[in-house]
């Protein structure tokens, strides 16, 4: 009796405390058990497309709150009340009085029986790679128009209706093939099985050459829904242009798309083009689209489960050569920061990292600001005056967003860093694990206030320019003449800082030297690879490209004796 008046008054307080209330029902036609999860409400004053699909960080981005559900009966109504937290207005009491375009999301989340012992709720992912808005299972409702007024006394009912359907698997082709392997150390970790995967572009000739055995080129990226980039007939004649606004409104980048992947298959198929297998992996996982491809406290041994098991079993298939001096990694953003890390964790693994516009390397430059050093994430404060840091810029420095926005609309997405996005993925592959089972967070998520005992295990496991400076003693004869990074100078999200500091280190390590690469685009934004020669709409778009044959040609210096040179050269 005390918890069901207990439940009354609650319900009746919301509705007192917004005057303009948000009931949404979840009937049983979309479930018959109680579920948990993170209910979002998104407000929009766009005429077009669905609210769910304008969330960002951009100054157009439109209004969401969110707030967490705890076994959410059936046929019962949960309400967006005060406690909902909002981005980029907070509170849904001071939302303008206007018409607007209303939708909600039920992002569902799962519970996990973790090895450690603890127990946790994560949205594990569908196979669209961790975007709430797209999840196969996820409820939403039909976008409809409301009259809000926060003084009005209007209750607003909302019913989700629409279950968000499966994502249909890629099919095999003469070149590219799909693997999928359950993973022992990973769902050992989680309690559940895991998996993980990659699309695979064979070499031209593969299967008229039986006897070959290949290297292998991988590629680490966000999650990818296929092999990117491969296109076995022309552009297609009937594309209507579109135009790209990260591009400065390039008119027709879709067919300029379509073009460099048929090139990139007339290259690959054709006479000169080194023979190798080249691979995507999927590593997407309950936090994020991909793992960083590392062992993490709180994600698992993820680099332990591709480096022994994927990769392993991909070259038992597929006839790779199987030995680490015939494996090499390149990849852009968190990319960049995998194959670097991979490269420095796994350095008799792998043979040559390219690292471009690689996610923060030095965490005195996590971004904008310094995680050792500096108070607060969010700003810079003086004796009368605070200065918000800058989140995202373009090539000419004006900024579009702060670190405090960004983190504001991943904490409407969802708390204990499940917003499934990118600084509460990097909280939860690089933090120890909190008493509550989830990451400890590297800084306060609404305060900005930085943990410094947080930051000091950061420094020891994952600040790759303190590793490599650390350990060069021990792994610098097996990292010498491995590593390449790129970064234009410009990078919107502040990535070259860390890079400069990498430098700085590099230029000092001796005995062995690096004979390391670092190169730098003069303007160029996010995510510039090293081609000094094309715009970065272009050069982006030429990863495998760019670096296979580059590597094929080191290869000759860093190969074992009797190692296999010519075989895959046909």
């Amino acid at each position: 009796m005390k918890k069901t008046t207990s439940f009354i008054f609650s319900f009746l307080f919301a509705l007192i405390s917004v005057a303009q209330g948000i009931a949404i029902k979840l009937p049983d036609s979309l479930s018959k058990k109680p579920l948990d999860g993170r209910l979002l409400f998104i407000f929009s004053k766009n005429s077009f497309g669905e609210p769910r699909s304008q969330i960002n960080d951009a100054p157009t981005t439109q209004q969401i709150f969110g707030t967490d559900i705890e076994a959410w009966q059936p046929n019962t109504t949960k309400m967006i009340s005060l406690n909902a937290f909002g981005y980029p207005i907070e509170k849904i009491s001071d939302i303008p009085a206007g018409e607007y375009s209303v939708q909600a999301v039920f992002h569902i989340y799962e519970t996990f029986h973790r090895k450690d012992g603890h127990i946790v709720k994560l949205p594990m992912d569908r196979g669209e790679g961790q975007h709430w808005n797209q999840a196969p299972g996820n409820f939403y409702s039909v976008p409809v128009k409301i009259k809000f007024n926060p003084k009005a006394k209007i209750l607003h009912n909302i019913v989700l209706t629409k279950i968000i359907p499966p994502i249909k698997e890629p099919e095999d082709t003469k070149y590219i093939r799909h693997i999928k392997i359950q993973s022992k150390r990973l769902t050992e970790f989680w309690g559940r099985p895991m998996f993980l995967g990659a699309h695979i572009l064979l070499p031209e000739g593969w299967d008229t050459h039986p006897n070959v055995k290949y290297p292998l080129a991988i590629f680490h990226g966000h999650f990818p829904s296929d092999f990117g980039g491969w296109r076995t007939t022309p552009p297609d004649e009937n594309l209507k242009p579109d135009t790209s606004a990260r591009f400065n409104n390039l008119i027709g980048y879709n067919k300029i798309v379509q073009q460099e992947a048929y090139n990139f298959y007339k290259l690959w198929t054709g006479a000169n083009f080194p023979r190798v297998i080249a691979i995507e992996i999927q590593h997407a996982n309950p936090y994020y689209d991909d793992s960083y491809a590392v062992n993490s406290a709180n994600l698992g041994p993820y680099g332990d489960a591709i480096t022994y098991e994927l990769i392993p079993e991909i070259e038992k298939r597929f006839r790779g050569i199987g030995q680490g001096w015939a494996r090499f990694m390149y990849g852009g953003s968190t990319g960049g920061w995998e194959v670097l890390a991979a490269q420095v964790f796994y350095p008799d693994e792998y043979n040559g990292c390219f690292a471009a516009c690689p996610d923060p390397i030095d965490f005195r430059h996590y971004t904008s600001f310094n995680i050792y050093e500096d108070k607060n994430a969010y700003y810079r404060e003086g004796p009368f005056r605070k200065v918000f840091r800058p989140g995202h810029r373009n090539y000419l420095g004006h900024v579009s967003t702060t670190v405090k926005d960004m983190n504001y609309r991943e904490l409407a997405l969802g708390t204990k860093s499940r917003s499934g996005d990118q600084w509460d993925i990097w909280e939860a592959v690089y933090s120890p694990v909190g008493k509550d089972g989830y990451p400890q967070r590297i800084f306060d998520k609404y305060t900005g206030e930085i943990n410094k005992q947080v930051a000091a295990y950061w420094k020891e496991n994952y600040d790759l320019v303190h590793i490599i400076n650390r350990d060069w003693p021990k792994i610098g004869n097996k990292l010498a003449g491995k590593i390449h990074i790129y970064v234009g100078d410009m990078d919107n999200y502040y990535l070259n800082n860390a890079v400069y500091t990498a430098e700085d280190m590099i230029k000092k390590l001796e005995n062995p030297k690096c004979n390391c690469e670092v190169d730098y685009g003069d303007r160029a934004e996010h995510c510039w690879n090293g081609d000094h020669n094309n715009p970065i709409w272009i050069s982006r778009l030429r990863y495998h490209q760019l670096f296979i044959p580059k590597w094929a040609e080191e290869v000759k210096s860093r190969a074992p004796q009797g190692a296999d040179l010519t075989s895959w050269r046909y």
